[in-house]
């Protein structure tokens, strides 16, 4: 088979030296967490509309990622095109916005046309840049330095090591916010609804149990036999067994059949309360799915039964009922 690839030609190697190369270049961001790093985000935390991040090219890119990392973890912003933005996109930004622009050079001619009419709207402006230099650095409130020694790119040309280092530097501004608003897991499953982490944070137990009819059960006086009955009949590898007030009792499992089994037991003469287990794991309807998760994986059990306050039966659920509701 002939190939293109240049003899001697390693892959690997050169594959290092990128991981290397970025690697260094987002360690050195660590001594620029500083007190223009803090005033950063003290702009960002006060400002009372939306953060715009903007930036043209491989910055566009990066800004995109960092506008949706604020958004996405409890400080509203989106992202204009520096090229629209002259076109009619500087609609977008308000007086009470503040606009995060990336720029290597600090040059970007697209970036430089709009600070003139920012400024006049006094919308604070804050600058990831590699040149302090720089027409954007200068004219920024802030103006953080997200230079690098040199690029991965062995011509030194394609954005590599600098857009790594400014999306590193756009992570830490995320999550230092974060922190500082408090954001929680349940914040973040509210903006991300459609997801694991959102459903397992928004669900409730009463949102996917099984209910009514659905709902596996056996007065304490039925046999074994009618307990392994009701079992195959509703599909969840258990029976609730109650009380002539519907309060549970116990609970019989796939698990406890097999022990039954080896015991050596007569299904058809041994009556349910005699092998049943007594009680059994219960929970309440207002529990969030991930208490479900939570208890499933700690008690390493598939399946649960769900009481009211006064241990009355109103529903069950298993673990294809978490898995069919996208909470695992």
């Amino acid at each position: 088979m002939n190939s293109s690839i240049p003899p001697n030609h390693n892959f690997c190697s050169l594959g290092l030296a990128v991981i290397e190369n970025e690697a260094a270049s987002v360690a050195a961001l660590g001594k620029r967490i500083d007190g223009r790093f803090e005033q950063a985000c003290t702009y960002l935390m006060d400002c009372k509309g939306r953060v715009v991040v903007t930036g043209m090219g491989k910055s566009g890119h990066i800004g995109n990622k960092i506008a949706a990392t604020l958004a996405s973890t409890g400080t509203p912003a989106f992202f204009v095109h520096p090229g629209e933005a002259s076109h009619g996109d500087l609609g977008m930004i308000t007086e009470n916005d503040v606009v995060m622009a990336l720029s290597n050079s600090g040059e970007t001619a697209e970036l430089v046309t709009i600070l003139p009419i920012l400024k006049r709207m006094g919308v604070p402006l804050i600058a990831l840049t590699g040149n302090a230099a720089s027409n954007l650095a200068k004219e920024a409130e802030v103006h953080i330095d997200v230079g690098v020694d040199k690029e991965a790119c062995p011509l030194g040309l394609a954005p590599t090591s600098s857009t790594t280092a400014a999306l590193a530097m756009g992570d830490a501004l995320a999550v230092a916010l974060l922190e500082a608003r408090g954001f929680t897991e349940q914040d973040f499953a509210r903006s991300h609804p459609g997801g694991s982490l959102g459903r397992r944070l928004l669900l409730h137990i009463a949102d996917i149990m099984r209910t009514g009819d659905a709902v596996p059960k056996v007065p304490q006086s039925a046999s074994l036999k009618d307990a392994l009955l009701e079992i195959s009949r509703k599909g969840l590898g258990m029976t609730a067994v109650v009380d002539d007030d519907n309060r549970i009792v116990g609970i019989y499992t796939d698990g406890d059949l097999r022990r039954t089994l080896d015991q050596g037991i007569d299904i058809h003469q041994c009556a349910i309360s005699e092998v049943m287990t007594t009680g059994g794991i219960t929970v309440s309807k207002d529990y969030l799915a991930e208490k479900a998760v939570q208890i499933m994986e700690t008690k390493k059990i598939n399946s649960f039964l769900v009481a009211d306050d006064d241990s009355r039966l109103i529903g069950a659920l298993n673990m294809h009922d978490l898995l069919q509701a996208g909470v695992v």
